[in-house]
């Protein structure tokens, strides 16, 4: 790599630079037909590249590539001139950032070629992984536009549901329609669930699956349009919000059912209902100029008796980063207390911390009232909660990292911005430097998959695409419709999607266990819970799925819907509804204060800058 540096660094401008990458390309080994796979193809390339390897009979590698486009393909040969004859254990410690020293300049090496080149070193470190048979081996789900195949149990689990019984969603149809019952689940409902709701969504339109915030949303418009009960198939919180928001809205004769008698509740949102969190909130109100910024997802009652000690609006994952940059910009001197989601809080530090390195532009381009300086001025004024988990956004921590890593790190990378830090640093990684990455919400993420296939859509040739999917395994559903229905549109059988589930650490097998497994060989593997197949499908078998959202089942959608309209019913269902709150918080009900900083965030979308009247509260509290 040092001699092709020096001969590149050498060179008298940016064709001369293009001229030796064509010379490259030349003396590159032709690519047998037999390593033109799949397989091989590196992903997040606008051109087609596969890269290849293998071990020569002293242990070091023999490295292959080939590319339909000339000058990728002299990407491809620095890469196999500059890397082959290390051994694995070499090839894998190459930083990334020594491609960027090879001196190909701006001009040559622009920003897609730039991510191509990178997802080529990946690509080849995987392919090398591959060669001891030891890479870690996530389930996962391929979908193409008329079909899907599932690899491992719990794929296979997710998979069943995506053709659901017509009988089901006939019976399930007939209740909603006769009682007009519109129906709002969260993303995280389970693969069954979802996919009755989305087949019944096609003949019932008032069905929404969406994240929490739209929820309510979806509600209005069901009451506007006539429904006169919503069912919720959520986590109370959930319920609670469509509540408020439909008695906002002027529908407070609208009933709004959980799908449960008992709590069914979120560790997220009782964190913020602790004495550590009261700690928190009351050194927040006695810091001026605090300003408070509370995760949606948590109870009317936190949001009400937050804001009465401080300031406070409501965010969402989706918009978090701007809400807290615009309050930094638009309020001197502003202390921004997050929570109650540690590891969002976190991320959000760390963020900002990266912005600080990065120049006024590139900072800009994030926030455009920022530069450099003042995110450096910020950071000590930025304060979150220690103390609050989403017990399945848990899972995805070193291990499963380290996992994701070893085995994934040629592919796209998806995270939610309530993972720990570890995660949302490979999705950040893999964001910044290859183009393959998104942190966000499961709308930001959904979003994601859509574009990245949308721009696979634009080229002539056949793909695969592959997703880590950093968030809870309910959202499948949402993918495969969102997925089939563009890759239809397209009219293309030749593009497919795979999506990675990854799960603990102690419930997966290895290539070579699995042939093992096939030989009927020990592999030293633990029995865990969940099925066999190489994977447990239970919270305890390590999957990314929420026990509180199983509680939405079918069977409790349609005793809901069964007992809505009669009397004997409506008496049994006053156990299904939201929590009621009597209690009065600065001469305001429990559930009108809480919607409070709600409207806040929903003044921030409208506008682009926190409400005058918030601002005022934020300055003026102390004073007054």
């Amino acid at each position: 790599l040092e001699r092709l540096a020096t001969e590149l660094l050498a060179a008298a401008g940016p064709q001369e630079r293009s001229r030796l990458l064509l010379g490259y390309a030349r003396r590159l080994a032709p690519l047998p037909d037999a390593a033109r796979t799949d397989a091989n193809r590196v992903m997040g390339c606008t051109a087609q590249v596969w890269v290849s390897a293998e071990l020569d009979g002293e242990g070091r590698l023999r490295l292959m590539a080939d590319s339909d486009s000339e000058l990728t393909r002299g990407l491809a040969a620095l890469l196999v001139e500059g890397l082959s004859g290390l051994t694995l254990e070499e090839l894998l410690q190459v930083d990334s950032a020594v491609l960027g020293q090879l001196g190909l300049g701006a001009a040559v090496l622009t920003r897609s070629r730039a991510n191509g080149f990178l997802n080529m070193l990946e690509s080849l470190k995987r392919r090398a992984r591959m060669l001891l048979g030891d890479l870690p081996r996530f389930p996962s789900l391929l979908i193409g536009a008329e079909r899907t195949s599932a690899q491992g149990a719990f794929a296979e689990a997710q998979n069943a549901f995506l053709r659901p019984d017509g009988a089901v969603v006939d019976r399930l149809v007939e209740q909603l329609a006769a009682k007009k019952v519109g129906v709002v689940a969260h993303f995280y409902m389970d693969p069954e669930v979802q996919g009755v709701l989305s087949s019944a969504a096609e003949r019932w339109p008032h069905i929404n699956i969406s994240d929490s915030l739209v929820m309510a949303d979806g509600a209005v418009k069901m009451a506007e349009a006539g429904c006169t009960a919503i069912a919720v198939l959520g986590v109370d919180f959930m319920s609670e919000n469509v509540r408020a928001i439909l008695d906002e809205a002027g529908h407070a004769d609208v009933a709004v059912y959980r799908m449960s008698a008992d709590s069914i509740g979120c560790s997220l949102a009782e964190a913020a209902e602790s004495p550590a969190y009261d700690a928190y909130l009351a050194e927040a109100g006695d810091t001026p100029n605090s300003l408070h910024v509370v995760y949606i997802n948590t109870s009317l009652k936190t949001k009400a008796l937050a804001h009465s000690v401080v300031p406070t609006i409501t965010c969402t994952s989706s918009n978090v980063v701007q809400t807290v940059l615009t309050a930094f910009a638009q309020v001197p001197d502003v202390h921004v207390w997050y929570g109650p989601d540690t590891y969002m809080g976190r991320n959000l530090a760390q963020l900002f911390q990266s912005l600080a390195n990065l120049s006024d532009e590139e900072v800009r381009e994030l926030h455009p009232a920022h530069t450099q300086a003042s995110i450096h001025a910020l950071l000590p004024r930025l304060r979150y909660f220690e103390q609050g988990t989403c017990i399945v956004h848990h899972l995805f921590g070193g291990e499963v990292c380290e996992l994701v890593k070893e085995g994934y790190r040629d592919a796209y990378l998806t995270a939610h911005f309530e993972v720990p830090g570890e995660m949302f640093s490979l999705a950040m990684d893999a964001k910044r430097q290859r183009g393959m990455g998104v942190v966000g919400s499961t709308q930001n993420i959904l979003d994601f998959i859509a574009a990245k296939l949308g721009a696979a859509l634009e080229q002539p040739f056949p793909n695969r695409l592959q997703f880590v999917l950093g968030t809870e395994s309910g959202m499948i559903t949402s993918i495969v419709r969102k997925v089939q229905g563009m890759l239809r549109a397209a009219g293309r059988d030749d593009v497919e999607v795979e999506v990675v589930f990854p799960v603990s650490p102690e419930a997966i097998t290895t290539d070579r266990q699995q042939q093992q497994v096939r030989a009927g060989l020990p592999t030293g593997l633990s029995v865990v819970p969940g099925p066999a197949g190489g994977e447990g499908c239970s919270l305890q078998g390590g999957c990314a799925s929420c026990p509180y959202m199983k509680m939405n089942s079918l069977q409790a959608l349609m005793t809901v819907c069964q007992r809505v309209g009669s009397p004997a019913g409506e008496a049994l269902l006053e156990a299904f509804k939201p929590r009621p709150y009597t209690e009065l918080v600065d001469g305001k009900t429990m559930a009108q204060a809480g919607c409070v900083p709600i409207l806040h965030m929903r003044g921030f979308q409208k506008g682009g800058k926190l409400p005058e009247a918030l601002v005022a509260d934020i300055t003026g509290r102390h004073s007054a």
